[in-house]
């Protein structure tokens, strides 16, 4: 019937005798296929202050000068 001391050395063969003969076919190790690429790390954005316009003034003699600050 069922023995009472099991040997774990037949069943771990069994189990791996597909993954030998797979590999005895393909080669070791197995080939597969690269990782894709990683992608660039995402570049921190600078924030660019642009220059405040300075407007010029018309004086009333048709000349111009410029504001004070």
């Amino acid at each position: 019937m069922l023995k009472e001391k099991l040997n774990w050395r037949r069943p771990l063969f069994f189990g791996l005798l597909p993954i030998f003969l797979v590999m005895a076919f393909l080669g070791f190790p197995l080939p597969v296929a690269p990782p894709p690429p990683t992608k660039p790390a995402v570049e921190d954005a600078t924030v660019i202050k642009r220059k405040k316009k300075r407007f010029k003034v018309l004086t009333p003699e048709g000349g111009e000068a410029e504001e004070e600050p």
